[in-house]
Protein backbone atom coordinates (compact mmCIF):
# COMPACT_ATOMS: atom_id res chain seq x y z
CA UNK A 1 0.00 0.00 0.00
CA UNK A 2 1.13 3.48 -0.41
CA UNK A 3 1.62 5.81 2.72
CA UNK A 4 2.80 9.07 3.15
CA UNK A 5 5.74 8.99 5.87
CA UNK A 6 8.54 11.47 7.17
CA UNK A 7 11.78 10.05 5.81
CA UNK A 8 15.08 10.83 6.57
CA UNK A 9 17.23 11.46 4.21
CA UNK A 10 20.53 12.31 5.11
CA UNK A 11 21.78 13.32 8.75
CA UNK A 12 21.24 17.30 9.57
CA UNK A 13 18.78 17.79 6.75
CA UNK A 14 14.82 18.00 7.50
CA UNK A 15 12.67 14.96 6.98
CA UNK A 16 10.87 14.76 4.21
CA UNK A 17 7.30 13.92 4.27
CA UNK A 18 6.81 11.91 1.03
CA UNK A 19 4.94 8.73 -0.69
CA UNK A 20 6.69 4.96 0.31
CA UNK A 21 5.47 1.87 0.16
CA UNK A 22 3.95 -0.38 2.64
CA UNK A 23 4.02 -3.98 2.63
CA UNK A 24 1.61 -6.18 4.16
CA UNK A 25 2.22 -7.74 7.89
CA UNK A 26 4.28 -11.23 7.55
CA UNK A 27 3.42 -14.13 10.46
CA UNK A 28 3.36 -12.58 14.14
CA UNK A 29 3.14 -9.36 12.86
CA UNK A 30 0.52 -5.98 12.96
CA UNK A 31 -0.33 -2.85 10.71
CA UNK A 32 -1.19 -0.23 12.17
CA UNK A 33 -3.21 2.72 11.70
CA UNK A 34 -1.02 5.80 13.30
CA UNK A 35 -3.70 8.29 14.76
CA UNK A 36 -1.00 10.36 17.09
CA UNK A 37 2.56 10.37 17.26
CA UNK A 38 4.26 12.27 20.04
CA UNK A 39 8.34 13.91 18.73
CA UNK A 40 10.59 12.81 20.95
CA UNK A 41 14.21 13.75 21.54
CA UNK A 42 15.29 10.45 20.39
CA UNK A 43 13.84 11.23 17.07
CA UNK A 44 15.52 14.61 16.83
CA UNK A 45 18.90 13.28 17.89
CA UNK A 46 18.97 10.85 15.41
CA UNK A 47 17.81 13.13 12.68
CA UNK A 48 21.08 15.52 13.45
CA UNK A 49 23.70 12.56 13.01
CA UNK A 50 25.28 12.80 16.51
CA UNK A 51 23.52 9.52 17.62
CA UNK A 52 26.42 7.12 16.17
CA UNK A 53 23.89 3.99 15.51
CA UNK A 54 22.08 6.04 13.62
CA UNK A 55 20.96 4.89 9.74
CA UNK A 56 19.46 6.37 6.70
CA UNK A 57 17.17 6.66 5.21
CA UNK A 58 14.67 5.60 7.75
CA UNK A 59 10.73 6.66 8.66
CA UNK A 60 11.90 8.14 11.86
CA UNK A 61 9.03 8.23 14.73
CA UNK A 62 8.30 5.58 18.29
CA UNK A 63 6.07 7.58 20.20
CA UNK A 64 3.01 6.43 18.56
CA UNK A 65 -0.73 5.16 18.74
CA UNK A 66 -3.13 3.87 16.65
CA UNK A 67 -5.33 1.30 15.45
CA UNK A 68 -5.09 -2.39 14.11
CA UNK A 69 -5.81 -2.98 10.87
CA UNK A 70 -4.88 -6.26 10.04
CA UNK A 71 -2.95 -8.74 11.51
CA UNK A 72 -0.78 -11.53 10.33
CA UNK A 73 -0.76 -14.79 10.73
CA UNK A 74 -0.33 -16.35 14.15
CA UNK A 75 -0.83 -12.90 15.81
CA UNK A 76 -3.12 -14.00 19.00
CA UNK A 77 -3.26 -11.39 21.21
CA UNK A 78 -4.70 -8.24 18.89
CA UNK A 79 -7.48 -8.46 16.62
CA UNK A 80 -8.49 -5.54 14.13
CA UNK A 81 -10.34 -2.69 15.76
CA UNK A 82 -8.10 -2.75 18.69
CA UNK A 83 -6.19 0.76 19.96
CA UNK A 84 -2.41 0.39 20.39
CA UNK A 85 0.29 2.24 21.84
CA UNK A 86 3.64 1.45 19.96
CA UNK A 87 6.55 0.16 21.85
CA UNK A 88 10.38 0.60 20.97
CA UNK A 89 10.78 -2.10 23.88
CA UNK A 90 9.42 -4.77 23.09
CA UNK A 91 7.67 -7.67 25.26
CA UNK A 92 8.04 -11.64 24.23
CA UNK A 93 6.77 -12.74 27.00
CA UNK A 94 9.08 -15.75 26.98
CA UNK A 95 13.17 -15.01 26.76
CA UNK A 96 15.13 -15.43 30.12
CA UNK A 97 14.69 -11.01 30.44
CA UNK A 98 10.73 -11.32 30.34
CA UNK A 99 10.12 -14.05 32.56
CA UNK A 100 13.07 -13.23 35.14
CA UNK A 101 11.12 -10.40 36.78
CA UNK A 102 14.37 -8.98 37.24
CA UNK A 103 14.12 -6.14 33.82
CA UNK A 104 12.16 -5.06 31.06
CA UNK A 105 14.78 -5.26 28.45
CA UNK A 106 13.36 -8.37 25.94
CA UNK A 107 15.92 -10.43 23.99
CA UNK A 108 13.53 -11.56 21.73
CA UNK A 109 14.22 -9.31 18.33
CA UNK A 110 16.62 -6.49 19.87
CA UNK A 111 19.28 -7.00 17.43
CA UNK A 112 17.26 -6.70 14.53
CA UNK A 113 15.57 -3.14 15.94
CA UNK A 114 18.93 -1.49 16.59
CA UNK A 115 19.81 -2.24 12.40
CA UNK A 116 16.49 -1.25 11.33
CA UNK A 117 14.91 -3.93 10.66
CA UNK A 118 11.92 -6.57 11.80
CA UNK A 119 12.44 -9.83 13.38
CA UNK A 120 12.57 -11.50 10.01
CA UNK A 121 15.80 -9.39 9.28
CA UNK A 122 13.52 -7.47 6.49
CA UNK A 123 11.68 -4.26 6.29
CA UNK A 124 8.42 -3.52 5.05
CA UNK A 125 9.29 0.08 3.55
CA UNK A 126 10.29 0.35 0.49
CA UNK A 127 10.42 3.18 -2.26
CA UNK A 128 10.99 2.78 -5.92
CA UNK A 129 12.33 -0.86 -5.05
CA UNK A 130 14.70 -0.24 -2.49
CA UNK A 131 14.22 -0.69 1.23
CA UNK A 132 13.67 1.96 3.67
CA UNK A 133 14.88 0.74 7.46
CA UNK A 134 12.38 1.35 10.36
CA UNK A 135 13.35 2.99 13.53
CA UNK A 136 13.63 1.19 16.92
CA UNK A 137 11.05 -1.30 15.14
CA UNK A 138 8.55 1.45 15.09
CA UNK A 139 8.85 4.47 12.71
CA UNK A 140 5.66 5.79 13.56
CA UNK A 141 5.81 9.48 11.19
CA UNK A 142 3.76 7.49 8.95
CA UNK A 143 0.38 7.13 8.34
CA UNK A 144 0.55 3.30 8.94
CA UNK A 145 3.21 1.33 9.79
CA UNK A 146 3.75 -3.39 10.26
CA UNK A 147 5.22 -3.79 13.75
CA UNK A 148 5.44 -6.85 15.89
CA UNK A 149 2.54 -8.32 17.72
CA UNK A 150 5.21 -8.56 20.98
CA UNK A 151 5.80 -4.61 20.20
CA UNK A 152 2.50 -3.47 20.54
CA UNK A 153 0.73 -2.53 23.78
CA UNK A 154 -3.57 -2.98 23.39
CA UNK A 155 -4.98 -0.29 25.92
CA UNK A 156 -8.51 0.62 26.89
CA UNK A 157 -10.54 2.49 23.79
CA UNK A 158 -11.84 5.18 25.59
CA UNK A 159 -8.46 6.06 25.98
CA UNK A 160 -7.87 9.56 23.47
CA UNK A 161 -5.14 8.15 21.45
CA UNK A 162 -3.78 11.86 20.98
CA UNK A 163 -2.82 11.04 25.18
CA UNK A 164 -1.87 7.77 24.95
CA UNK A 165 0.64 8.14 22.42
CA UNK A 166 2.50 10.07 25.13
CA UNK A 167 3.10 6.61 27.18
CA UNK A 168 5.13 4.87 24.12
CA UNK A 169 8.03 6.35 25.53
CA UNK A 170 9.12 9.37 27.37
CA UNK A 171 5.99 9.56 30.45
CA UNK A 172 6.48 5.99 30.87
CA UNK A 173 10.08 6.69 31.16
CA UNK A 174 9.40 9.02 33.72
CA UNK A 175 6.42 7.21 35.44
CA UNK A 176 8.29 3.57 35.44
CA UNK A 177 11.87 5.53 36.36
CA UNK A 178 9.98 6.26 40.09
CA UNK A 179 7.54 3.40 40.25
CA UNK A 180 9.34 0.55 38.90
CA UNK A 181 13.32 1.60 39.31
CA UNK A 182 14.06 3.43 42.11
CA UNK A 183 10.33 1.26 44.24
CA UNK A 184 10.37 4.87 45.57
CA UNK A 185 8.82 4.84 49.53
CA UNK A 186 5.88 6.14 51.05
CA UNK A 187 7.01 9.65 52.96
CA UNK A 188 10.44 9.57 51.51
CA UNK A 189 12.18 12.74 50.08
CA UNK A 190 13.02 12.82 46.22
CA UNK A 191 14.67 14.84 43.83
CA UNK A 192 13.68 15.11 40.26
CA UNK A 193 16.72 17.13 38.05
CA UNK A 194 15.38 17.74 34.46
CA UNK A 195 11.45 19.30 33.76
CA UNK A 196 11.07 17.72 30.39
CA UNK A 197 9.11 14.88 29.85
CA UNK A 198 11.32 12.39 31.23
CA UNK A 199 11.07 14.07 34.59
CA UNK A 200 7.94 15.51 34.89
CA UNK A 201 6.84 11.85 34.47
CA UNK A 202 8.85 10.65 37.43
CA UNK A 203 7.99 13.99 39.35
CA UNK A 204 4.42 12.11 38.87
CA UNK A 205 5.49 8.76 39.56
CA UNK A 206 7.05 9.93 42.88
CA UNK A 207 3.37 11.69 43.76
CA UNK A 208 1.88 7.98 42.72
CA UNK A 209 3.99 6.59 44.93
CA UNK A 210 3.13 8.67 47.80
CA UNK A 211 6.52 10.63 48.46
CA UNK A 212 6.57 12.83 51.26
CA UNK A 213 8.79 15.55 49.70
CA UNK A 214 9.40 15.94 45.78
CA UNK A 215 11.94 18.18 44.52
CA UNK A 216 12.56 19.18 40.74
CA UNK A 217 15.61 21.32 40.05
CA UNK A 218 15.46 22.79 36.07
CA UNK A 219 16.74 26.04 34.55
CA UNK A 220 13.23 27.02 33.42
CA UNK A 221 10.67 28.63 35.62
CA UNK A 222 7.90 27.71 33.28
CA UNK A 223 8.49 24.37 33.33
CA UNK A 224 9.23 24.09 36.96
CA UNK A 225 5.52 25.59 37.29
CA UNK A 226 4.63 22.41 35.33
CA UNK A 227 6.50 20.23 38.09
CA UNK A 228 4.02 21.50 40.87
CA UNK A 229 0.65 20.65 38.60
CA UNK A 230 2.26 17.18 38.47
CA UNK A 231 3.26 17.17 42.50
CA UNK A 232 6.58 18.66 43.27
CA UNK A 233 6.33 20.11 46.88
CA UNK A 234 9.39 22.54 45.95
CA UNK A 235 11.70 23.65 42.96
CA UNK A 236 14.84 24.79 42.79
CA UNK A 237 16.02 27.38 39.19
CA UNK A 238 19.44 25.39 38.44
CA UNK A 239 22.54 27.23 38.96
CA UNK A 240 25.68 26.59 40.33
CA UNK A 241 25.34 26.19 43.97
CA UNK A 242 22.10 23.23 43.41
CA UNK A 243 24.25 20.67 45.43
CA UNK A 244 24.26 22.73 48.15
CA UNK A 245 20.55 24.08 47.95
CA UNK A 246 19.35 20.62 47.97
CA UNK A 247 21.84 19.36 50.93
CA UNK A 248 20.25 22.08 52.58
CA UNK A 249 17.18 21.64 52.17
CA UNK A 250 17.45 17.73 53.49
CA UNK A 251 19.44 18.94 56.46
CA UNK A 252 22.70 18.11 54.96
CA UNK A 253 22.19 14.65 54.23
CA UNK A 254 20.74 14.20 50.83
CA UNK A 255 17.67 12.80 49.33
CA UNK A 256 16.17 9.07 49.32
CA UNK A 257 15.34 9.28 45.52
CA UNK A 258 17.27 11.22 43.11
CA UNK A 259 16.57 11.67 39.43
CA UNK A 260 18.32 12.00 36.20
CA UNK A 261 16.18 13.17 33.41
CA UNK A 262 18.47 15.67 31.28
CA UNK A 263 20.90 13.04 29.59
CA UNK A 264 23.83 15.56 30.73
CA UNK A 265 26.22 13.71 33.22
CA UNK A 266 27.40 16.71 35.27
CA UNK A 267 23.64 16.51 36.30
CA UNK A 268 23.98 13.10 36.37
CA UNK A 269 26.95 13.38 38.84
CA UNK A 270 24.98 16.07 41.13
CA UNK A 271 22.06 13.39 41.32
CA UNK A 272 24.60 10.78 43.10
CA UNK A 273 26.01 14.17 45.07
CA UNK A 274 22.86 14.78 46.21
CA UNK A 275 21.65 10.98 47.20
CA UNK A 276 21.52 10.58 51.16
CA UNK A 277 24.52 8.87 52.78
CA UNK A 278 23.78 5.38 53.82
CA UNK A 279 20.76 4.25 51.42
CA UNK A 280 20.44 6.99 49.35
CA UNK A 281 19.46 5.78 45.09
CA UNK A 282 20.45 8.16 42.29
CA UNK A 283 18.67 6.50 39.01
CA UNK A 284 19.18 7.71 35.42
CA UNK A 285 16.90 8.30 33.17
CA UNK A 286 18.67 10.44 30.83
CA UNK A 287 20.84 9.41 27.59
CA UNK A 288 24.36 10.86 27.46
CA UNK A 289 26.14 11.11 24.57
CA UNK A 290 28.60 8.77 22.80
CA UNK A 291 31.55 8.46 24.64
CA UNK A 292 30.67 10.85 27.83
CA UNK A 293 31.69 9.09 30.99
CA UNK A 294 30.11 9.63 34.57
CA UNK A 295 32.97 10.51 37.48
CA UNK A 296 31.80 8.80 40.58
CA UNK A 297 33.92 9.21 43.48
CA UNK A 298 33.93 5.82 45.26
CA UNK A 299 33.71 7.22 48.78
CA UNK A 300 30.02 8.31 47.50
CA UNK A 301 29.53 4.83 47.04
CA UNK A 302 31.40 2.85 50.29
CA UNK A 303 29.24 5.78 52.15
CA UNK A 304 26.13 3.55 51.06
CA UNK A 305 24.81 5.30 47.98
CA UNK A 306 23.45 3.37 45.05
CA UNK A 307 23.05 4.41 41.57
CA UNK A 308 20.69 2.57 38.89
CA UNK A 309 20.09 2.75 35.10
CA UNK A 310 16.61 2.70 34.03
CA UNK A 311 15.31 2.39 30.51
CA UNK A 312 11.64 2.88 29.36
CA UNK A 313 11.58 3.12 33.56
CA UNK A 314 11.51 -0.68 33.63
CA UNK A 315 8.23 -0.81 31.98
CA UNK A 316 7.37 -4.12 30.53
CA UNK A 317 5.56 -2.61 27.72
CA UNK A 318 2.56 -4.81 26.75
CA UNK A 319 1.58 -5.65 30.40
CA UNK A 320 2.19 -2.26 32.11
CA UNK A 321 1.78 0.80 29.91
CA UNK A 322 -2.23 -0.30 29.83
CA UNK A 323 -2.18 -0.18 33.03
CA UNK A 324 -0.40 3.55 33.32
CA UNK A 325 -3.03 4.45 30.62
CA UNK A 326 -5.97 3.42 32.87
CA UNK A 327 -4.39 5.54 35.76
CA UNK A 328 -4.81 8.38 33.03
CA UNK A 329 -8.39 7.31 32.63
CA UNK A 330 -8.83 7.16 36.75
CA UNK A 331 -7.90 10.68 36.85
CA UNK A 332 -3.88 9.85 38.69
CA UNK A 333 -1.71 11.12 35.90
CA UNK A 334 -2.68 14.83 34.40
CA UNK A 335 -1.47 14.37 30.56
CA UNK A 336 -3.20 17.34 29.37
CA UNK A 337 -0.57 19.36 30.58
CA UNK A 338 2.27 17.57 28.09
CA UNK A 339 0.59 18.36 24.74
CA UNK A 340 2.09 21.71 24.07
CA UNK A 341 1.46 21.54 20.42
CA UNK A 342 -0.52 20.05 18.48
CA UNK A 343 0.86 19.45 14.22
CA UNK A 344 0.58 17.72 11.26
CA UNK A 345 2.73 14.96 9.93
CA UNK A 346 3.61 17.52 7.07
CA UNK A 347 4.61 19.63 10.44
CA UNK A 348 7.48 16.93 11.19
CA UNK A 349 10.21 19.46 11.14
CA UNK A 350 8.42 22.37 13.03
CA UNK A 351 8.24 19.77 15.76
CA UNK A 352 12.03 19.88 15.63
CA UNK A 353 12.10 23.41 16.26
CA UNK A 354 9.94 23.79 19.16
CA UNK A 355 12.09 21.12 20.46
CA UNK A 356 15.15 22.84 19.91
CA UNK A 357 13.75 26.20 21.23
CA UNK A 358 12.65 24.14 24.49
CA UNK A 359 8.86 25.64 23.77
CA UNK A 360 6.81 23.13 25.66
CA UNK A 361 6.77 19.82 26.42
CA UNK A 362 5.58 17.81 23.61
CA UNK A 363 4.59 18.50 20.22
CA UNK A 364 2.10 16.04 18.91
CA UNK A 365 1.21 14.76 15.60
CA UNK A 366 -2.21 14.54 14.65
CA UNK A 367 -2.78 12.21 11.18
CA UNK A 368 -5.57 13.28 10.65
CA UNK A 369 -7.90 10.03 11.23
CA UNK A 370 -9.90 9.15 13.80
Amino acid sequence: MKIRAAVLEEFGAPLVVQEVDLAEPKAGEVLVRVVACGVCHTDMYTASGVDPSGYAPTVLGHEGAGVVERVGEGVSSLKVGDHVVTLFAPQCRECDHCTSGKTNLCMAIRAEQNNGYLPDGTTRLSRDGEPIRHFMGTSTFAEYTVMPEIALAKINPEAPLDRACLFACGLSTGLGAAMNTAKVEAGSTCVVFGAGMVGLGAVAGCRLQNAGRIVCVDLSSDRLELAKGQGATDTIVADEHTTEKILEMTGGMGADYTFEATGLVTVMQQAVETARMGWGLATMAGVAGKGETLDVIPRWLIQGRRVAGSSFGGVKGRDEVPQLVQRYLDGDIDVDAFMSHRITLDEVNKGFDLMHHQDGIRSVIEMGTA
